[in-house]
């Protein structure tokens, strides 16, 4: 099964505070979320494939046959029901970064397996702010380099001595 999922910078940063978040103790919700992070491939906005759901976009989708159309939203809000599909649940989470016609399988709040599938982003964001700013449409990843996350690395570990501070301080007087 491919769990690899396409992530804006913006989207990823969200998954990064929804897990760090002590009040994200929903053990389903962070097996999901480390999921998501491990699978994914992050890039800047513009370059986000126009079939992928993204944060605020309007998806179709079906969760275990039943069929539904919502907007992907970062929290519940007051907006009448039916409309909108919090990121912080297990569906939402599980569509973000979804290509059309990609499913994922997850386990639901009553402990079983469940397949949800993405058949069409109605609207995207991205795509809008493209075509608004005369940027250039792009279909698939092409030659476009990809940002990898890798765990871990910083200064103290990415082999750069630290730099030196310009002013030594009060010890120098």
């Amino acid at each position: 099964m491919n769990d690899q999922c396409l992530l804006t910078t913006k989207d990823y940063t969200l998954l990064e505070t929804m897990h760090d978040d002590p009040l994200v103790r929903d053990t389903a919700l962070l097996r999901l979320l480390r999921r998501k992070k491990a699978s994914a491939i992050v890039m800047f906005r513009e370059d986000l494939p126009e079939d992928i759901a993204s944060l605020n976009s309007r998806v179709t989708f079906s969760a275990d046959g039943r069929r539904d159309t919502r907007v992907l939203t970062t929290g519940r809000m007051t907006t009448p029901v039916g409309m909108l599909l919090p990121v912080d649940t297990l569906r939402g989470l599980a569509l973000l970064g979804l290509r059309e016609g990609q499913t994922i399988v997850i386990e639901n709040v009553d402990g079983h397996m469940e397949a949800i599938s993405l058949e069409a982003v109605k609207y995207q964001p991205e795509r809008m702010m493209r075509r608004s700013d005369n940027f250039p449409v792009r279909i698939g990843l092409g030659n476009k380099p990809i940002l990898r996350l890798v765990q871990g690395i910083g200064p103290a570990c990415s082999g750069i001595p630290p730099e030196e501070p310009d002013d030594p301080g009060p010890s120098a007087a």
